[in-house]
């Protein structure tokens, strides 16, 4: 994998969350906080922790001391969960481009950098499908959420 196709994957990664994120529009308080929908998680639990898994991986993939645990903090509002995602994609903007082929090549602890990251948007997907579950049978569907949809939405753009 290059680093182009890490690039693709975190493009999609942030189009189907932003999807995901648009639908909370209205969601009932009832539905956000709710626990034990799917495990322990309730949505806004099981949204948490998407974003606070995918801050601890960049963080641990660039060697820094941070590790944010929204998931241990309360309850976070969906406004304040959209503020972090944004600020949370402007430092993966920045970070990405950083990242060649050798270094996605570069095998930390038995696994290389880019199937750490591929890791990252697989749980990412994993995450929002349950959400998006949730957020169906209350009512607030995300939509399409596949991949191929992102492909046809960066080609239709691309025209």
């Amino acid at each position: 994998m290059n680093a182009a196709d890490i690039r693709f994957l975190f493009g999609y990664d942030r189009w189907a969350t932003q999807r995901l994120l648009a639908a909370l529009d209205g969601i009932p308080p009832n539905v956000w906080g709710a626990e034990g929908a799917v495990g322990e998680r309730g949505l806004g639990s099981i949204v948490i922790h998407q974003l606070g898994a995918a801050q601890r991986w960049r963080h641990a993939i660039q060697q820094d001391d941070e590790r944010p645990h929204p998931e241990d903090e309360p309850l976070l509002s969906v406004e304040e969960l959209r503020r972090r995602w944004a600020a949370e994609w402007t430092a993966v903007e920045a970070w990405l481009p950083t990242l060649d082929d050798a270094a996605l090549a570069y095998v930390h602890e038995g696994e290389a950098i880019w199937q750490m990251l591929a890791h990252v948007v697989n749980h990412g997907t994993q995450h929002r499908s349950e959400a998006a579950a949730l957020m169906t049978d209350a009512g607030h569907s995300p939509g399409d959420l596949d991949m191929i949809d992102y492909v046809d939405a960066l080609a239709g753009s691309a025209s």
